[in-house]
């Protein structure tokens, strides 16, 4: 299947998927086709210290096509989706119509449902969030948090939880309310093709078994390496899959072997963490096989 022939020239295109589903190269060959540029929609590839471990795209894969909000936060920094919106809007606007490419549906939904204006939350309840993460654990934290914004968020994913918690605590309104109150979308999805990659978990699996290996022989230990003397686990950008269990094994605490199995394990779960993300929320997306999104 020529998947180009499906994809117009004059929308912009959305591309989501699961970690290691193609979705890249098929934002590459729609940009070169078109000479439109590619807009990164994944929360860890926007954090500049992590360039092989998020799998942000090559040197070369950025001298064929224009990439934008790469590696564009530095590594110590906060990041959140109204920064993303903020950093997105102006690129809209471009002729032709970008493409926007990544994995984290939030970014996604932001952009095509809106946002809900939240009241910041106070730094003396960010800290008291982060220190009870610390000391009691991500379970300590769920148990607070109302059981529709539970059912929404990735119970596995700190920073997702963390955020939920302190909202509530903030506001005395569970996140999943404050979302449901009507927002405008940044841009509508009737004027979009948006695209969901389908990956089912034996497809995916040794993709990303390969795709860690890959990046070790291209220089992801050098890269935590780099990261070693600043490592920070609290730290947004501390969270690339892979970076802890790396750094593990720089200290000598875990072999190379082990260090390997464990992110590619943790990759493998938050692929699945991903798909069920998918399915509940994207189900009026245009949906792909993993397999015919490899353009011809």
């Amino acid at each position: 299947m020529n998947v180009l022939r499906t994809i117009p020239r004059n929308r912009p295109v959305l591309i989501v998927g699961p970690t290691a589903s193609g979705k890249s190269a098929l934002a590459l060959a729609v940009a070169e086709r078109d000479r439109r540029q590619i807009v990164n929609a994944d929360a860890l590839q926007v954090f500049e210290n992590w360039r092989i471990l998020t799998a942000r795209p090559s040197p070369e894969d950025e001298a064929r096509a224009p990439h934008r909000l790469y590696g564009h936060v530095a590594g110590n920094a906060t990041y959140s989706v109204g920064a993303w919106l903020a950093d997105v809007m102006p690129l809209l606007s471009a002729t032709p119509p970008p493409v926007i490419v990544g994995g984290t549906g939030l970014y996604f939904t932001a952009l095509t449902e809106g946002l809900a204006e939240i009241p910041p939350v106070p730094a003396d309840i960010r800290a008291a969030g982060q220190d009870r993460l610390e000391l009691e654990g991500l379970s300590a934290l769920l148990n607070d948090i109302d059981a529709e914004t539970r059912s929404r968020i990735d119970c596995e994913n700190p920073a997702r939880v963390l955020r939920a918690w302190e909202v509530l605590r903030a506001t005395g309104e569970g996140l999943a309310r404050w979302q449901d109150r009507p927002a405008e979308p940044v841009l509508a999805l009737e004027k979009c093709y948006p695209i969901v990659i389908d990956a089912p978990r034996e497809w995916l699996s040794p993709r990303i078994a390969s795709r860690f290996a890959n990046m070790l022989a291209g220089g992801a230990l050098d890269e935590a390496r780099r990261n070693m003397l600043e490592w920070n686990p609290a730290l947004q950008s501390s969270r690339a899959i892979g970076a802890a269990d790396l750094i593990a094994h720089l200290r000598g605490e875990m072999s190379l072997d082990v260090a390997q199995e464990r992110a590619v394990i943790a990759t493998r779960q938050y692929a699945k963490r991903q798909r069920t993300w998918l399915r509940a929320r994207m189900k009026h997306w245009s949906w792909l096989r993993a397999d015919d999104a490899t353009p011809a």
